[in-house]
């Protein structure tokens, strides 16, 4: 008999450096947990909350069935938007019109989860409100919160977080060996050597390292700026220079600097040994929400002193100097200010007068983006420009929120807003882009100047999200208001949208006919108006309103018109929607194999976007399909979207749904009660993965890749031997050994694995490399 191990669910980042001591405060914050359901780290920025608090997430990943999740806040600026940024993290969506509260309580309220809410100062009404919410809607929720200071939630436990422990006594008569016991002289050797090679604390240098950690507070951060200074510095040399900043700053005073003062000295030092251009830069990235790639950094950040072909190697430089932190793999790389580090720049670039003029430089170029997205969206490029928005979302919001709260710009915040209209809806996400729409609508006047082409299009924009959440009355007032202003702009384009948008409102409330004759419309106009991906977007509908009438050749016709334009374009998202709704028709039409396979081609189409709600859809006409032949696997296909529904709250597009009482009918006629419930239950129960697996009928373990697959690979030659490795179960040491390299070396290859491919663990490796077929005879 074979057990299955429990399910891990840890949605944390990969740790890019070894994480260095902390025994005593892991084991205290897992002992709080045990008894209260929110336990705050309060500490000095740069004193390690975030990593302590990931590393306890981490060791806790098994205790809590429904994984452990982190929401990452310092990159927030809207308190407005702290719950839905918590739902995004929580991968919940959901499109119906109730308070996001409402719908994240209904979420956790059976969960056993650990909830991590990072960097809480700037934000701490608004967190404890939602935490204090969360905990009396979900008893099985733990919170861990790190912040600046407490939350003041009833029966929250707090922590403070201490510098690391350092020596304080003369180590001159203590052995190295002695010394590498204390936290803050392992983590400055670490990362020493990562910058110095070979580096080790010697009997030579004991007595300067445990001054400068001394020097510095223990403050991880602090350690691990000056660490860097080994670049260019002996030991002896870098203290000395710590001595005479520290002693300008004190004036000769007896008492010593308040941690935060000693943090803030550093990055004063920081600050200094950059050259000028330098600190010109770190000011001006400290705009950007969320990180930022090169291309923006050369259009937001060159003119008045940096030219744009300058910025690639000021950038290097900051890197180097451990300013900015490098993300991503070799094919995206985007860079980063740590929070303590964005902050000070941010105070710099406020000193300088600049910051008006720097944020609207940051506009413009996220209005630039989401503009060239929109141009691009129907075409090869589509899915690298959602994963591109994806990756810009916190600046897109901070480019909104500069809109909103600039006079004179509402307009453009329109535009950007409705530029991103298919983003918004690839995302599953409508409560933002209505919220953002709704706001810059009401700070745009209705007459006068806000006659224009920007409100049009946004209420059109506006009213579509509304369809999709079945807000139809309140879609119905804004498409009146566009067709006002359509007229007056005699605007044809604007018109199409109307009838688009229309029809989709009249076909989801299943008045067939008259949603037949609006695409009809919508269509003829967008073909006067030479907009390909609106007469894409109509046909998929219009087919789908054909075949619920029963004219099915006039429907096929449709279906077989948009994945013509669609192939032609190579676009994945207008054609997954289109195989959905032809495949129901195929079916229909008693081509079963073929409207399976149109079914899971579209399921590969979405993978890239994430596309759940689109996935749940085809995973619900797969059970229909199956109903009559292959019972049991209707059921268990069932099961499994009755759970993709929960997340829904209901099944949208309820008007092709009239298939599934029948069909679930027949199978359970088909199977008997009790064999149907078994089955069900099953599909219940499985994970994401696995019932993605399922409907895909891949679970068979997959054959060994073709030379060309294990060349498209992330990992380097090295890396994949170092991978097949750990799927042996080999630890670090053990690898270092048969590899005949250090073992530092060998945690450095892991780590770079772990990175690349997006894991967080040891196995996650292990069941990628059977996966792919690369262990020994192509078994996992």
């Amino acid at each position: 008999m074979t057990t299955t191990a429990p399910i891990v669910s840890c949605h944390l980042p990969a740790e890019l450096n070894s994480f260095i001591g902390r025994r005593h405060e892991i084991a205290e914050v897992k002992r709080l947990l045990s008894d209260a359901r929110l336990v705050t780290l309060i500490g000095v920025g740069g004193v390690g909350k975030t990593r302590l608090a990931q590393r306890v997430g981490f060791d806790l990943r098994r205790s809590f069935a429904d994984g452990v999740w982190l929401v990452e806040l310092a990159g927030l600026e809207s308190p407005a938007l702290l719950v839905q940024t918590v739902m995004e993290c929580l991968e919940i969506q959901d499109r119906s019109v109730r308070p996001p509260i409402e719908v994240l309580t209904d979420h956790l309220r059976d969960k056993r989860m650990l909830l991590i809410l990072d960097n809480c100062e700037h934000l701490l009404d608004e967190c404890a409100a939602v935490a204090e919410t969360l905990m009396r809607a979900a008893p099985g929720l733990r919170i861990l919160a790190t912040s600046r200071q407490s939350l003041g939630v009833v029966g929250e436990q707090m922590m403070p977080v201490p510098p690391l422990p350092m020596p304080d006594f003369d180590v001159s008569r203590s052995s190295t060996d002695s010394l590498k016991q204390f936290d803050a002289i392992r983590l400055f050797a670490d990362r020493s050597q990562s910058v110095l090679p070979g580096f080790e604390v010697t009997d030579d240098n004991q007595d300067s390292v445990a001054r400068i950690v001394r020097r510095l507070d223990g403050i991880p951060l602090a350690i691990e700026l000056a660490a860097v200074r080994l670049r260019a510095l002996s030991v002896e040399q870098l203290l000395s220079r710590l001595d005479d900043r520290f002693r300008l700053l004190t004036m000769g005073a007896r008492t010593a600097m308040p941690r935060q003062q000693t943090l803030r000295a550093l990055i004063d030092w920081s600050y200094t040994l950059c050259t000028e251009q330098e600190r010109l830069l770190w000011a001006r990235l400290s705009v950007f929400s969320g990180g930022l790639d090169l291309e923006a950094a050369e259009h937001v950040c060159s003119g008045d002193g940096i030219d744009p072909d300058e910025i690639v190697d000021l950038v290097v430089g900051l890197v180097g100097k451990s300013v900015l932190a490098r993300e991503g793999d070799h094919a995206t790389v985007r860079y980063r200010l740590l929070e303590t580090i964005r902050q000070y720049g941010r105070d710099r670039l406020r000193e300088s007068g600049d910051e008006a003029a720097l944020r609207a430089r940051h506009r413009d170029w996220f209005e630039d983006l989401a503009g060239r997205g929109q141009r691009e969206w129907f075409g090869p490029d589509q899915v690298a420009w959602f994963r591109r928005l994806r990756a810009e979302h916190g600046n897109i919001r901070s480019a909104l929120d500069h809109c909103l709260t600039t006079p004179g710009e509402a307009e453009r915040g329109l535009a950007i807003a409705t530029a991103l209209r298919f983003y918004w809806i690839a995302t599953g996400s409508l409560r933002e882009p209505r919220d953002w729409l709704d706001r810059l609508l009401a700070a745009f006047p209705a007459a006068g100047d806000g006659v224009t082409l920007a409100r049009a299009n946004a209420l059109c924009v506006n009213a579509r999200l509304a369809v999709l959440q079945s807000d139809f009355a309140l879609a119905a007032d804004m498409l009146e208001e566009a067709r006002e202003l359509a007229k007056q702009l005699d605007s044809a384009a604007v018109l199409a949208e109307i009838s688009y948008v229309s029809g989709l409102a009249t076909l989801v409330q299943r008045d067939l006919t008259g949603a037949a004759a609006l695409l009809e419309e919508a269509v003829a106009g967008y073909r006067e108006t030479d907009a390909p991906m609106g007469v894409v977007n109509t046909l998929l509908y219009l087919g789908t309103a054909y075949s619920l009438l029963g004219r099915s050749d006039e429907a096929v016709a449709r279906f077989k018109e948009g994945l013509e334009i669609c192939e032609g374009r190579e676009d994945h998202w207008f054609r997954s929607y289109t195989l959905w709704v032809y495949g129901i028709e195929t079916w229909r039409q008693g081509d079963v194999a073929g409207a399976v396979e149109m079914e899971r081609e579209a399921i590969r189409l979405k993978r890239p976007f994430d596309d759940r709600l689109g996935t749940a859809l085809c995973i619900e006409a797969l059970a229909w399909m199956a109903a009559d032949g292959t019972p049991k696997r209707a059921a268990v296909l069932f099961g499994v979207s009755q759970e993709r529904w929960r997340a829904f709250g209901a099944p949208p597009f309820g008007f092709v749904s009239g298939h599934h009482d029948a069909s679930e009918a027949l199978a359970r006629e088909r199977l008997g009660e009790q064999e149907f419930e078994a089955a069900f239950r099953k599909g219940t129960e499985l994970t994401p993965a696995d019932a993605l697996s399922y409907a895909m009928c891949e679970s068979a373990k997959p054959a060994r890749p073709a030379p060309a697959a294990a060349q498209s690979s992330p990992l380097t030659r090295r890396e994949m031997e170092i991978a097949r490795l750990v799927a042996q179960g080999m630890t670090n040491k053990a690898i270092a050994s048969r590899l005949v390299i250090a073992q530092r070396t060998a945690e450095g290859h892991v780590e770079h694995i772990l990175t690349k491919l997006g894991f967080n663990s040891r196995s996650q490796i292990a069941a990628w490399v059977g996966e792919q077929g690369l262990l020994p005879g192509g078994a996992p």
